[in-house]
């Protein structure tokens, strides 16, 4: 046996007196100030570092390093005292996901102290499979994504979709969300936009603070619910990102990679995208994530008036982390990088750096002391807590400064209730909960209400199935016989389907959002840089259109230019969506949920706009295509024939 194993062992077998540390009756600050007494050095490093974690075949242990390279599980919990744990895909049912959750949390009981394990999660309730910003739903409720629930405008909607992330999350153990974003889309090309709100400040922080509420249990769906509206057992702590502002990236590129790592304001928009994040600091967001960009060229006001903000990445910035949202902004919860600042990685196979743009002269163990210099408390993404150990024993870092980020992150697990009756998860419950009827239903009628119907046939004339409109026009006519593309077998219920536009009364072709593809690996999965549709595209669709009366949909994760769309035939329908199903989207179509959405940014004209708009500044495309709150309501009455 080695000596890691007898320490294992040891660990796993480690009796748990009463002390005050595990009295639910005492103050959370007593509770961490006991608790933080009796760990040594090398525990408080570990609760420091938050990294992914995969669930192993049937909700087991993946104890063996992944194929990613991310070490075992309980590598990461009893070699390196890891506390906070970042799941990544899904396994294919509620109960097996629940199981994991309470096998992990024996593991962490069985340690010295017995610390529980804090969950976190990107969004998981939307369409998007990207591992470096959101996954598919698997299990779960099934949602648009923000931008969808942005083209809604319900600040109520959002509050009950935080709400049933809530429910659902809670029931297999996830008790932080790795969201919301609330960027600003003022970049076009940007990857990211897809998962933020939309490009106006005012709406992105209206919204952002009721999915805050919703995921926290401190708004109204909650107290309907019969709970306080307090932060506490019930409640999923939230990780507001990207402070101070992803969206203004030079040529839109993603700073995940190295060419994109400059962020840029040249119509000195800095204060702008702070907005959104000081509204959901007044909606008590509890947690904070600095962005990956590195500003070039910033001048902004910290705190004490205009001045040459430090050109390294704001997950190294101490003028923004402590001065701006520490000091200026009142910030005293948890800061957590963005992911993988420190150590260079592999991923699907390639090389993937550390994203320590601006400091990449530096080792990694001087990365890991400007980290906390800047004042965070959290490396995203890491795993190497001996950086930390090292920093204080050779006295270069206080352990005072150690222990001022540990008791935040200690008192967030007392608050949701970890030590206590919510260490493990109820497996026959998780699998009532997670995917329930009504929640799904929740999920598909959002998804209907966020369709955005930006031309619809025939304009105000004409009715369904004749007139300048033709059988394109919506609302669409059941029993139609429909040419359909983009739409899997079986998806079509209550229409025709038939094989050719020549057999259809009317067709639906379903487009993929334009990008250029990236990659391989990592990047392929980040939609960047053309904003056009191919022109073969274009093409096929001008053909169908002209064959029969057409119903296009263009699935939008950016402000995609859609200027050859609305020269299409008149008894063309144009619509956009953020994340819809094509139940869900038939249920939009034929006026059975009626769309509601509203574009949450402008759509430009051409590519050339784009180049020609200033990165930091919403709404400054030349002459747009569609703006801002475009979006037209079903006909009813007299326009639609009966």
């Amino acid at each position: 046996m080695t000596a890691t194993d007898a320490t294992r062992d040891a660990a796993r077998g480690a009796p748990h007196p009463a002390v005050p540390y595990r009295d639910p009756a005492l103050p959370v600050a007593e509770r961490v100030a006991d608790l933080l007494g009796r760990m040594i050095l090398a525990e408080k490093a570990g609760q420091m570092f938050q990294t992914m974690v995969e669930v192993g075949p049937g909700g087991t242990l993946a104890d063996e390093p992944s194929d990613h390279g991310m070490p075992g599980t309980s590598d990461l919990v009893l070699d390196r005292h890891l506390t906070h744990l970042n799941v990544l895909a899904a396994p294919p049912t509620a109960r097996e996901f629940a199981a994991w959750h309470n096998r992990l949390q024996r593991l962490a009981a069985g340690t010295r102290l017995g610390i529980p394990v804090t969950i976190a999660s990107d969004p998981r309730h939307g369409f998007t499979d990207n591992p470096g910003a959101a996954l598919l739903s698997g299990p779960f409720s099934q949602w648009p994504e923000t931008l969808g629930l942005a083209a809604t405008r319900d600040e109520r909607l959002v509050e009950e979709h935080g709400d049933a992330a809530r429910r659902e999350y809670l029931a297999v153990g996830i008790r932080t969300a790795l969201h919301p974003q609330v960027d600003l889309v003022t970049e076009p090309r940007w990857a990211r936009g897809g998962g933020t709100f939309g490009e106006d400040a005012d709406l992105t922080g209206r919204l952002g603070a009721a999915y805050v509420r919703g995921l926290q249990a401190g708004g109204d769906v909650a107290r309907a619910a019969g709970l306080d509206g307090a932060f506490g057992r019930d409640s999923v702590s939230t990780m507001t990102k990207h402070f101070p502002g992803g969206g203004p990236q030079l040529d839109g590129e993603d700073p995940h990679f190295a060419y994109g790592r400059e962020q840029v304001y040249p119509g000195g928009r800095f204060d702008l995208h702070l907005e959104p994040f000081k509204a959901l600091l007044a909606a008590g967001t509890r947690q904070m994530m600095p962005y990956y960009g590195m500003p070039v060229g910033l001048r902004a006001d910290l705190g004490s008036g205009p001045e040459d903000v430090e050109q390294v990445g704001f997950g190294f910035n101490r003028g923004v982390l402590t001065r701006l949202l520490r000091e200026h902004l009142g910030f005293d919860g948890i800061i957590c990088t963005d992911w993988g600042l420190v150590t260079d990685a592999r991923m699907f196979g390639l090389p993937f750096p550390a994203r320590a743009w601006g400091v990449e002269h530096l080792s990694l163990l001087d990365r890991v002391a400007k980290i906390l210099d800047a004042g965070a408390d959290q490396l995203g993404g890491e795993a190497c807590p001996e950086h930390v150990v090292e920093l204080v024993e050779s006295g270069r870092v206080a352990e005072e400064r150690i222990d001022a980020s540990v008791r935040r992150l200690l008192a967030e697990k007392f608050e949701l209730g970890l030590f206590d009756e919510r260490r493990y998860v109820d497996e026959d419950a998780a699998a009532v909960v997670v995917g329930s009827a009504d929640l799904v239903a929740a999920g598909r009628r959002a998804q209907s209400r966020s369709v955005t119907v930006l031309q619809n046939a025939g304009g105000g004339a004409g009715g369904v199935g004749g007139g300048a409109g033709g059988a394109a026009r919506l609302p669409l006519a059941p029993g139609l016989r429909l040419y359909a593309e983009g739409v899997p077998d079986g998806e079509v219920a209550g229409f025709r389907r038939v094989a050719s536009p020549a057999e259809a009364d009317v067709a639906l072709l379903r487009l993929d959002p334009p990008f250029e593809v990236r990659g391989p690996g990592f990047e392929s999965f980040f939609h960047a840089g053309s904003l056009e549709l191919a022109d073969d595209v274009v093409a096929h669709v001008a053909e169908v259109a002209a064959a029969v009366p057409t119903v296009v949909d263009v699935h939008l994760d950016r402000p995609a230019v859609l200027t050859p769309l609305v020269a299409l035939p008149g008894t063309t329908t144009l619509v956009v969506t953020f994340g819809v199903g094509t139940p869900a989207l038939l249920d939009a179509l034929t006026g059975a949920v009626p769309p509601e959405g509203r574009l949450p940014f402008d759509l430009p004209r051409s590519t050339a706009a784009v180049e020609e708009s200033r990165s930091d500044v919403p709404f400054d495309t030349a002459d747009p295509l569609f703006r801002f709150g475009d979006g037209e309501s079903l006909p009813v009455g007299d326009d639609v024939a009966a």
